[in-house]
């Protein structure tokens, strides 16, 4: 009988991290659930029949034990692992807002990746999903933090598709749009409840984290041989980053 594949779910505690574990998990994987509330993830795992680890992205020797729980063979990583944190101007900018961006979205996805590599090159075919932004590809007033980080996310998918080709790593960024979780807006704002109910106000439709979920298990599902480099997933409510229909579109 043929070895479970194992997958590495990064921001597993809640939201898209956690929808992803469970997707692996019911095609079959052997999902390794990491993240900083152990309480969530424990719960998680216990559901889905996998391993919960507690890893902060920020630290190298917290990412170092993550390797080490994986042990030597990976065949898909999820970099979900991210967030935004404040709405002001640039001139109102929080640095250490922007540094702590740049430290999960960013710095935290080099970390996982560099320490996961050896087991995804080891297994001898691999996937790396990053899970970036519509916010990568668009700048917003308000949001130049996150959207600078998640640009660095971008950048950071397609540099590593150059590097590893030629290996048998496939390398994809799956690029959110609107997608409605429970606490997302709500870290953004500092936990005031009425401005993140306000982002998805009369939105009909919005993404919910088993809609990316889905794109990130199917990508997973396909041959060796075929990699996606990127998919862009929008509710159809939102044409493009600032171009957001409030209103019935479904009768």
């Amino acid at each position: 009988m043929s070895e479970k594949r194992i997958a590495v779910v990064t921001g597993a505690s809640s939201g898209i991290g956690a929808s992803t574990a469970r997707a692996l998990a019911a095609d079959g994987f052997q999902v390794f659930c990491a993240a900083r509330r152990s309480d969530r993830i424990d719960s998680l795992a216990d559901s889905i029949g996998g391993t919960a680890v507690v890893c902060d992205v920020t630290s190298d020797s917290s990412v170092a034990e993550l390797a080490s729980a994986v042990g030597p063979r990976l065949d898909v990583l999820v970099n979900n692992a991210g967030g935004a944190f404040g709405s002001d101007p640039i001139e109102n900018a929080s640095l250490a807002y922007w540094q702590q961006m740049y430290d999960v979205n960013v710095l935290g996805l080099v970390r996982v990746t560099k320490a996961l590599l050896p087991a995804l090159r080891a297994n001898g075919t691999g996937l790396i999903v990053n899970v970036g932004s519509t916010a990568g590809r668009n700048a917003y007033e308000g949001g130049a933090g996150y959207t600078t980080a998640k640009h660095g996310t971008k950048v950071i998918t397609e540099t590593l598709r150059l590097e590893l080709n030629g290996e048998p790593i496939r390398v994809t960024e799956i690029a959110p749009g609107m997608v409605h979780t429970e606490e997302f807006s709500l870290t953004r704002f500092g936990g005031d409840q009425a401005q993140a109910d306000a982002v998805y106000a009369d939105v009909d439709s919005p993404l919910v984290a088993d809609d990316i979920a889905e794109a990130i298990r199917w990508v997973a599902s396909l041959p060796r041989h075929v990699n996606i480099d990127e998919m862009v997933v929008k509710p159809i409510a939102q044409a493009a980053q600032k171009k957001l229909h409030r209103g019935p579109i479904f009768s």
